[in-house]
């Protein structure tokens, strides 16, 4: 059990909870701020967690979900104030529906997580603020602690496996629910420089290519949010090509981009493609929430390959982006 303390405080409205692991401050930083990794421990066993969302920089957001034994859905969202990593960071923790909207019939929480390297590994100081001692109370009184432990309980068996979350872990497409799927991976290379390879038409024409023998003719990037862009692919030697187009929605460089995306030349409703850049031990995790219009055209998508294609074009881009590391 990774819990060595747990501390009220009623005069100061707080409750702090102190946990040891035997990790670098690094890779216990990694566990929270990746979504892959931080949703296999933040719920209890028996309320798993899925985030939607999981924006670690200041200003970011999260959105999740805990599901109870019954299928009976538990919805949350943290809005991150600041971050400092891998030392610090703090939300403010609401309950809310499924669309991250706080609920503002339930309390507030703001919590503080602050890492610190120990002799033995690193420590995880987790201190949680409340407006009043009704408020804490309430809270207590709905399980916090006991869930709490419970969920801290499952993060060293997260921290052990390495494989999973590896530089070298090949990308994964993750059903989060119905109509959305996360593809995650690794990119060797820095936030700035995938950001970069996303945001630069001529570098885009050299990696975003999918399986070998397609080029790319057409490569119009929105920079500014309202703008449109459009891609097109072509087989070499014939005739054959396919394309996207769609509108840059959000942008806050170089973390966070959100666009529709709709095949040029289709009837098929747009989705909504949703990019997060994390600094994590090894590179740069990409991740990619898609939102579909429903679960038939999810996994009419997956049916056509899509993830394998992408790991071949992160394989390309990261070719290119080595020599630069060296």
């Amino acid at each position: 059990m990774p819990v060595t303390s747990v501390e009220k405080d009623l005069d100061q409205l707080t409750i702090t909870i102190v946990a040891d692991f035997p990790v670098p401050v690094r890779r216990l930083w990694d566990a929270y701020t990746d979504p892959r990794q931080i949703e296999r421990f933040w719920g209890p066993p028996t309320y798993p967690a899925t985030f939607y969302r999981h924006d670690a920089l200041t200003g970011g957001r999260s959105v999740y979900a805990m599901t109870g034994p019954e299928g009976d859905m538990h919805y949350g969202c943290w809005d991150w104030t600041s971050t400092d990593a891998p030392h610090a960071f703090e939300v403010l923790d609401r309950f809310s529906d499924a669309a991250g909207v706080p609920n503002p019939d339930l309390p507030t929480t703001r919590v503080d997580f602050a890492f610190e390297e120990t002799a033995g590994g690193s420590r995880l100081r987790t201190t949680s603020y409340f407006a009043s001692l009704d408020q804490m109370q309430q809270l207590i009184e709905m399980g916090m602690l006991e869930g709490t432990r419970q969920a801290m309980a499952q993060i060293d068996q997260v921290l052990a496996d390495l494989a999973s979350f590896a530089a070298d872990h090949l990308a994964e497409a993750q059903i989060l629910s119905d109509t959305q799927v996360r593809v995650a991976r690794v990119i060797r290379g820095t936030v700035d420089q995938v950001w970069r390879a996303h945001n630069d038409a001529a570098l885009m024409k050299r990696w975003l290519l999918g399986p070998d023998g397609w080029s790319m003719p057409v490569c119009e990037i929105a920079t500014v949010v309202g703008e449109s862009y459009r891609y097109e692919w072509q087989r070499d030697g014939g005739e054959e090509r396919f394309g996207f187009t769609g509108e840059l929605l959000e942008s806050v460089e170089p973390r966070r981009a959100v666009t529709t995306e709709a095949m040029i030349g289709m009837d098929f409703p747009a989705t909504l493609n949703e990019l997060t850049l994390t600094e994590v031990e090894g590179g740069t995790l990409l991740s990619l929430v898609i939102t579909y219009a429903n679960v038939e055209q999810r996994d009419a998508v997956l049916a056509t390959g899509m993830t394998g294609g992408m790991e071949t074009s992160y394989q390309r881009l990261e070719g290119l982006l080595q020599p630069t590391l060296a």
